[in-house]
């Protein structure tokens, strides 16, 4: 079957399903289940109303159910078997032959460096950019083309560096930005960017920032011109500087939504593991994570450790996950 026609027809059995699953509902509910008639019709439809959301959130809630839910407590569950056992309880022992593995390690030094660097230097380039294209005539330009990267994939941004990382023998043209300039600045010959221990990691962490950037300056955005006007003219009026205006004025007033694009930023960094598989997967010192658990669960086929190495990952990102949610609940109030 033609691809096209394939996708048309799920959508159509789809969206056929979800109708005939709502309207066959309320019939068994309104009819079968809670019929409004007799005595007992009052009470009946008040029961059949209260019912009647969770009926219809019941799809939704199943979907959330089997695809969120239950891979969290499967996994919860493989981190404390061992396959080598064949499926048998081990307790805690994968997670004392993760915290004895140096991977491990090199992984969590490496998400602490992500994570002091992209969500701050992403937040705060967002909102540099954020107020100074609201002051320039094709702002609105400069924008969509800051905002353009986070169309593209993780591994599409990761090709694409790694070309501009890319190094040719010294003499062959150089098709790395990077290695051109390099050269072209005295540099005495080509260097293999993503080999150079602890400073590889910043270039990959160029790579997120370059994406997150144009999501915080969008969100950023929208918060500054939500500053009221009143505030600035009567800090104009009382002398204050651009500077002071922008610092004292403006940062104060949205800092909730700042702390909320950096909250999210960080999630991201949290789970990293396209960037890194695409570009060095893990090598040279590079290893994060997400990445240790993939090499783990599908390379040493070691699922236990592989599993304990999720969980960390779940642990690290819940508590951050419920700030962000907090925090954007009492913005709405």
């Amino acid at each position: 079957m033609h691809p096209a026609l394939q996708g048309l027809l799920t959508i159509v059995i789809g969206v056929g399903a979800c109708i005939g699953y709502f309207y066959v509902s309320n019939i068994l509910l309104d009819r079968v289940i809670f019929p409004a008639r007799g005595r007992h019709a009052g009470r009946n439809i008040n029961r059949a109303n209260m019912v009647r959301p969770w009926l219809f959130l019941f799809p939704a809630l199943f979907v959330l159910g089997l695809y969120l839910a239950y891979p969290v407590f499967e996994t919860l569950r493989l981190s404390l078997t061992s396959r080598a056992q064949g499926g048998a309880f081990v307790g805690t022992s994968n997670y004392v032959r993760m915290s004895h593995d140096p991977k491990f390690w090199e992984a969590m030094r490496n998400n602490a460096m992500w994570l002091l660097v992209v969500p701050a230097a992403s937040t705060a380039l967002g909102l540099l950019v954020a107020q100074l294209t609201d002051r320039i005539r094709w702002g609105s330009l400069a924008k969509s083309l800051i905002f353009m990267p986070m169309a593209i994939s993780f591994v599409g941004a990761a090709v694409i560096w790694k070309l501009v990382y890319d190094a040719r023998p010294l003499g062959a043209e150089q098709i790395g930005i990077l290695n051109a300039i390099y050269l072209a600045l005295g540099g005495d010959s080509p260097r293999n960017w993503l080999t150079i221990p602890f400073w590889n990691n910043f270039f990959l962490m160029i790579v997120l920032i370059w994406i997150q950037t144009g999501f915080a300056m969008v969100i950023l955005s929208a918060a500054l011109r939500g500053v009221p006007e009143e505030t600035v003219e009567a800090a104009i009026v009382d002398g204050a500087n651009p500077f002071q205006i922008f610092f004292r004025i403006k940062v104060p007033q949205i800092m909730g939504t700042i702390v909320v694009v950096w909250t999210t930023i960080t999630i991201v960094v949290l789970k990293i593991f396209d960037i890194v598989f695409a570009m060095t997967n893990g090598q040279w010192e590079t290893q994060v994570l997400a990445n240790y658990m993939y090499d783990k669960l599908f390379r040493a086929n070691d699922w236990g450790v592989g599993s304990a190495a999720a969980m960390v990952i779940m642990l690290l990102v819940t508590p951050i996950l419920v700030w962000n949610v907090y925090n954007a609940r009492k913005e709405m109030r």
